[in-house]
């Protein structure tokens, strides 16, 4: 494998770094006027407790290092704006004035961050409860994870209308109020109903959105739907979720007139805008990040787990979250191993996975369910000098973790249901030097970008599961940079700049129709 990426590029960074600041820049032109607030459950920066050298208490912080908020940190530096999220970070309230606001980034100051409070019984019914008993589970069709507690409820419809009063304190008639995902369903209407002002309200939903069969089954079925109709714009990843939703506005939603074709529903007066934003990353950052990462690295790796220098790795990057396919996927590569013994111990499968929700018994019961499976599979096709599965839970730096992207000869990205999938994407444009291969659950949102250049796979579907893999590791080089090349372009065509420029551009081609 080539250290020297521009063989396989041509770019050089600064190149790279001008192409992100003319892009951040024309996003930030088009917003110049606006007062711009973004509002959503998880914060850009966040304070921690931790011991310096001397063993004495100090205070560091957490900044963004992927998705929306390393994306969107750099706009909002450009437009003066206010971020409004949970401040659920230990040392949080020793870093903000009398009124939760600090100014952001720590070393040089450009936006003002406004953090919220909440109670322990706030996260509790708010978060752990409705946002991800009920709403998580609801949105992936993992109908036996739902939990439609009304007392959950009724937390989660308070802490929304603290968000809600939080942005109405910032609120003015040039507004543009962005609210994110599944957390604040109803926070856009309880702020159009109770502003002195008329702000233009947007909400991008990062998870799918059920088909109307599935999402009739919550009992709060309208007053989310009209929650979510406060908005002025709803995007989403692809146009089957566009779909989904105004089928359930239709449905669901009294008087409400839907136009399929236009994307557009008339609500008691107003009209709201449908409309597929697909996302992508940083793709050029994490290209540059990857070209960073020297191969001494991944031999460093290889040593720490006894692994020999030519051999091969298949990479798994997942929270360990039930909607992901964990052990669906263990359970083809067992299979495989089963059924073709020749693969004993030609390859080791690195499942880097990080534990999430652990206060939900649904997230306990698949991290004990993934370390029984792993367990199995080693002990029953384990030897000396080979462990088939090795599971990382720690958390990587991201150049680590960009280097077990560039140098794994394989991913298996294979979620049971997915809004997008960044990580696909992540892995796709850290591949500097053409030569993974990318294997794709065709449930995922990014599959309808990235298809027709991975190797697709039906997560249930064991044996072919198992199938796809054993393609991936045998692919021959000159298809293996093909694909890549293929994948690369449409990643970095596609990435969140570009998002984010199209979301905006649609913000101001509708306030320049006068608005709804």
């Amino acid at each position: 494998m080539s250290n020297d990426w521009r063989s396989a590029t041509g770019i050089s960074p600064h190149q790279i770094s001008q192409a992100n600041e003319k892009e951040e820049t024309e996003i930030a032109t088009s917003l110049s006027n606006d007062t711009v607030i973004v509002v959503s459950n998880r914060q850009p920066y966040r304070h921690r407790y931790r011991q310096n050298e001397d063993g004495d208490p100090t205070i560091t912080v957490d900044r963004p290092t992927g998705g929306l908020t390393a994306g969107l940190d750099p706009v909002m530096q450009r437009l003066n704006g206010t971020w409004i999220a949970w401040g659920d970070g230990e040392a949080d309230r020793d870093t903000t004035d009398e009124d939760g606001q600090l100014s952001v980034p720590p070393e040089d100051p450009q936006y003002t961050l406004q953090r919220l409070w909440l109670t322990d019984s706030d996260v509790e019914g708010y978060y752990y409860g409705y946002s991800n008993r009920a709403l998580w589970p609801l949105c992936h069709l993992a109908m036996g994870n739902t939990e439609f507690d009304s007392a959950q409820w009724r937390q989660y419809q308070a802490v929304n209308q603290k968000f809600a009063d939080g942005v109405l304190e910032h609120a003015t008639d040039d507004s543009v109020i962005w609210f994110q995902d599944y957390h604040l369903a109803c926070a856009p209407k309880l702020v159009r109903s109770q502003s002195s002002s008329d702000p233009f309200i947007l909400h991008f939903w990062h998870i799918p959105w059920p088909p109307v069969d599935a999402f009739r089954a919550c009992p709060q079925h309208q007053e989310l739907l009209e929650g979510l109709l406060g908005n002025d714009l709803i995007g989403f990843h692809v146009p089957q979720y566009c779909r989904n939703f105004m089928e359930c506005v239709e449905t669901l939603v009294e008087h409400a007139e839907v136009e399929h074709d236009s994307g557009r529903i008339r609500h008691e007066g107003r009209e709201t805008m449908v409309k597929a934003f697909p996302m992508g990353v940083d793709a050029d950052t994490i290209k540059q990040q990857s070209m960073n990462v020297p191969e001494s690295m991944w031999q460093e790796f290889k040593n720490e787990f006894g692994l020999a220098s030519d051999h091969r790795v298949v990479l798994g990057v997942d929270r360990l979250d039930y909607t992901k396919g964990i052990p669906e996927r263990l359970k083809a590569l067992e299979h495989l191993w089963a059924e073709r013994p020749e693969w004993r111990g030609e390859f080791t499968y690195v499942q880097k996975g990080s534990e999430s929700r652990s206060q939900i018994p649904a997230y306990q019961q698949l991290q004990e369910r993934v370390s029984t499976i792993t367990e199995r599979i080693n002990d029953r096709f384990g030897t000396d000098d080979w462990q088939p599965v090795i599971m990382i839970e720690e958390k990587l730096p991201r150049d680590t973790l960009c280097g077990l992207y560039r140098y794994s000869d394989a991913a298996l990205v294979s979620p049971l249901r997915d809004g997008m999938n960044l990580v696909a994407q992540e892995y796709v444009a850290s591949q500097v030097d053409d030569d993974g291969v990318l294997v794709l659950s065709e449930l995922a949102g990014s599959h309808e970008q990235l298809g027709d250049a991975v190797i697709s796979v039906n997560p249930y579907d064991t044996e072919s599961h198992a199938d796809a893999i054993e393609q991936a590791i045998t692919m021959p080089e000159t298809e293996r940079r093909h694909r890549s090349r293929r994948l690369r372009r449409k990643v970095h065509n596609n990435n969140i700049n570009v998002w984010l420029h199209d979301m905006f551009d649609t913000v101001d081609q509708l306030r320049g129709d006068g608005g709804t």
